[in-house]
């Protein structure tokens, strides 16, 4: 069983590590699967608020048990998260935590739909997050999911009878969806809609309930049950060797940017659904209750059933294509039914089916991941049939209009090869996320081509036609064009095909900060999307600052080589803000965009085209001590911002503390959430706390109060909670105004609290020791307030201090005031040292 276990999970991972997309390689019992599914004539719909909301265990059973096509709706894409394994933040998360979702889909069998809604953060109460969201925009978008989807059952997995008990999107999501419940059925409802899509009446709405909305699992457990629908979705998939439970954990690890890596489960496990609306059920047993799920759903489907359950009552498992003939008569028998809806569906499914059950490995390659436009690229195209069924390529034909004729019948297992030609016309759009192709709001992405609202990423446009005969009747394949490599140490590997601009430019500090009027030199990195690029790049800047020289030559041979060159900022003489940028101009053509690559392992190599721009931000800000050491947690910026202000900074290793390393040490900043994910960081807490009390200073950064791998996260008591104020304008009080924090090097002030973004902090602590002073106050509207933000204690001759407020955002915004206060935080007891060295002399 751990053999057949360990061999679906690697399965399943080299499918998505190598998405781009790597031709699947089905088994004869995944294929039967699939039959399955295409003789599973209904849907569910999932509605949920963020990436890794879903409840993988039920989509998966939806989709792998009862058969049914099972879509999640994330309302967003998760910008507004904490990232564990990098520094992207923002809406360069969203694209990581999007294709996240993507790859959870890849293993559940489900699949993926957005809205425009942005994660701004954190939000207590619906009020708020419909007011930023734009409450009609969204449920615009949720009415047209179900109107395109068509779902017999939308599952919530919220209640939207419980604002204020959960994340302000959460409850939203919920909201949104019971209103859409009738609405996506109303003709009078975004009328605008129904030129592409018609309305549409769900049967039943449910509440994915579980003892998470309690209490406690006790609380739970007495419930009234009457009216809930229950289900074991630990039901065991002999055909795929592996549990349901045991599948959707694995779906659920894809998040692993949110750190849901996490063992499976197994064994028999209940799964809850209230009724909410629509159509009761008698029995409480069967969700599709009432609802005709078999092929005479569909008028003219009889008899495509009839010879798709044959095939399925019928399988056979040694050799699939022996179905073939009947496959292609019921694909011409699909063309012929007039629902438009279930036409489409299917015939991509049967297709699927046709193409898996035939052995075709239909491939376009490109000779390199990326062009230009303009331009015209060798493609390495491969068909090949691996069964004993006769099939003819015909022809294949391109989306750039060029068609090549072959007539040539694909033999078994004999591989179709040839080089063919891609002109990429001046037409075609750069590649990048959609979403982030226009400046949104705060609560809103903006999606110019309505035709995109809900897809789960930009479609592909370069691609290649396998026009083929099977049986006689024509069929067509559609491949994108990939790029297909290998590297010695990882073997075959797949990249997306891109389209890049053929200049892009970025600087290399998104924030530079002057804490003088010194002049700053600045280096700007041009690449080259082609050979031979010649121009020249020039430097945007507020009126207050200067850049010198003006301009300066670019000249790059080799497409992908970066050139450096060297600006100098000279900043004004008095505080001021505004952003410096990059343009390239190219015989005429301006560039001014930065191409920023997404390279993790778990999911798509993914590339965005993002406006360059960098902070400059001329501040009166001063500091003391010289240097920090850093220990990284969940990925940030502190350490290139705190170098950004005059500190030396080294991130050490926690097996790199030690007494003696220490002692080279001003003061140390521990990441955030680094006691959350670093093991061994709980052995090394009595060196850092004997640090303190020779005379260093330690800052911790926010960590979540649970999954904790130290119990003494401070040298005095602390106790962590879910406090946060979400409200990044709300007001700060200070409790301790002549405490050092506030008043050295740095005076702090109601205005360095002006600008932040997102929040003010999280995860602040509720109780605390009589060592600690805590420094601020802060709350949300309507709640008590929230004294635990900034937290400090003498601890010997040291100071250790606990931070929830927000620097991790506020750093990479150029936010002043938090530059201040961390300096201040960072030389506290320094004046105490001065004085001593005056006495001591």
């Amino acid at each position: 069983m751990q053999r057949v276990l360990l061999s679906f999970i690697l399965s399943f991972l080299t499918f998505t590590f190598s998405q781009a997309q790597k031709p699947t390689t089905p088994s004869s019992s995944e294929i039967f699967e699939s039959i399955q599914k295409l003789n599973f004539l209904g849907s569910v719909l999932y509605i949920a608020a963020h990436p890794d909301d879903e409840n993988t265990r039920l989509i998966s059973y939806m989709s792998n048990h009862v058969k049914a096509k099972t879509t999640y709706l994330s309302l967003t894409r998760g910008d507004g998260g904490q990232n564990l394994i990098g520094s992207e933040i923002r809406e360069l998360l969203g694209v990581i935590r999007t294709q996240e979702l993507l790859a959870a889909r890849r293993v559940d069998g489900g699949e993926q739909l957005f809205t425009r809604a942005n994660d701004f953060g954190y939000s207590k109460d619906p009020e708020e997050t419909l007011a930023i969201w734009n409450k009609d925009a969204v449920l615009s978008d949720v009415v047209l999911a179900i109107r395109k989807l068509k779902p017999d059952i939308i599952i919530n997995r919220f209640d939207h009878r419980t604002p204020g008990t959960t994340h302000g999107h959460h409850t939203s999501s919920a909201m949104l969806s019971y209103e859409a419940f009738d609405l996506a059925n109303n003709k009078n409802a975004y009328p605008d809609l129904l030129k592409d899509v018609g309305v549409w009446q769900p049967k039943r709405l449910f509440f994915n309930t579980n003892s998470w909305f309690y209490k406690s699992q006790e609380d739970f457990d007495k419930a009234n049950k009457n009216n809930k629908l229950s289900f074991d979705i630990g039901v065991y998939y002999p055909l795929k060797g592996i549990s349901n439970n045991e599948l959707a954990s694995i779906a659920s690890s894809q998040h692993l940017c949110q750190g849901f890596g996490r063992l499976s489960q197994r064994g028999t496990q209940k799964e809850y659904l209230e009724f909410l609306k629509g159509d009761a059920l008698t029995n409480n047993e069967n969700i599709f209750e009432g609802i005709d799920t078999s092929w005479n759903r569909v008028k003219g489907g009889n008899t495509i059933g009839d010879i798709l359950y044959t095939i399925e009552n019928n399988f056979n498992f040694k050799d699939p294509s022996k179905h073939l003939p009947q496959l292609m008569e019921a694909y011409k028998l699909l063309q012929k039914i007039e629902d438009s809806h279930w036409k489409i569906q299917k015939t991509e499914e049967l297709k699927k089916v046709i193409e898996m059950c035939a052995g075709l490995y239909l491939e376009a390659s490109a000779e390199s991941p990326t062009s230009t436009l303009n331009q015209t690229i060798k493609v390495n195209i491969e068909a090949l049939n691996r069964s004993s069924q006769v099939i003819v390529l015909e022809s294949i034909t391109q989306s750039d209009g060029k068609t090549t004729l072959k007539n040539s019948e694909l033999k078994n297992n004999d591989s179709e090869n040839f080089e063919s030609e891609y002109y990429i016309s001046i037409k075609e759009k750069q590649t990048s996320p959609y979403w982030l192709d226009k400046k949104g709001t705060l609560g809103m992405y903006e999606v110019e081509n309505k035709a995109l609202i809900g897809l789960p990423e930009t479609p592909r446009n370069i691609l290649v036609h396998f026009n083929l005969k099977i049986n006689n009747t024509a069929i067509t394949f559609t491949k994108p064009i990939v790029y297909r490599y290998a590297k010695p140490d990882q073997g075959e590997l797949y990249r997306p095909f891109e389209i890049i601009p053929e200049a892009s430019a970025k600087i290399s500090e998104k924030v530079i900060i002057f804490n003088n009027d010194k002049q700053h030199d600045i280096n700007v990195i041009v690449k080259a999307g082609r050979d031979n690029l010649e121009g020249f790049v020039e430097v945007c800047h507020p009126k207050d600052w200067n850049v010198f020289p003006e301009k300066q030559k670019v000249s790059i041979k080799h497409k992908g080589e970066e050139q450096v060159v060297t600006f100098t900022v000279i900043p004004p003489k008095n505080q001021s803000e505004g952003y410096i940028s990059p343009i390239v101009h190219i015989n005429g053509s301006d560039y001014t965009k930065e191409l920023v690559e997404i390279n993790y392992e778990h999911i798509p190599f993914q590339t965005v085209l993002l406006p360059s721009e960098s902070k400059v931000v001329r501040l009166d800000i001063k500091k003391k001590g010289e240097n920090i050491a850093y220990i990284a947690g969940a990925g940030d910026v502190v350490p290139e911002s705190l170098e950004q202000i005059g500190y030396h900074v080294l991130t050490l290793s926690p097996d790199a503390i030690n007494a003696e390393t220490l002692s080279r040490f001003d003061a140390v900043v521990v990441g955030i959430r680094a006691y959350n994910t670093v093991e061994n960081l709980d052995f090394k807490q009595q060196m850092l706390f004997d640090f303190v009390a020779n005379g260093g200073n330690m800052i911790v950064q926010y960590n979540t109060n649970r999954g904790l791998k130290t119990d003494h996260i401070a040298p005095y008591d602390l106790k962590l909670s879910r406090d946060r104020v979400t409200d990044e304008h709300a007001a700060v009080r200070f409790l301790s105004p002549e405490h050092p924090l506030l008043n050295y090097p740095n005076k702090i002030t109601q205005k360095d609290f002006e600008g932040w973004t997102q929040e003010r902090g999280l995860y602040f602590p509720n109780s605390w020791s009589k060592e600690f002073t805590p420094i601020l106050s802060m709350n949300d509207k309507n709640e008590s307030p929230k004294d635990g933000s900034l937290l400090v204690a003498k601890h010997g001759k040291g100071y250790y201090i606990y931070t929830g407020l927000s620097f991790f955002r506020e750093f990479p915004e150029g936010v002043s005031g938090a530059y201040r206060l961390f300096a201040n935080m960072l030389s506290i007891g320094k004046e105490d040292l001065k004085l001593e060295s005056k006495l001591n002399d």
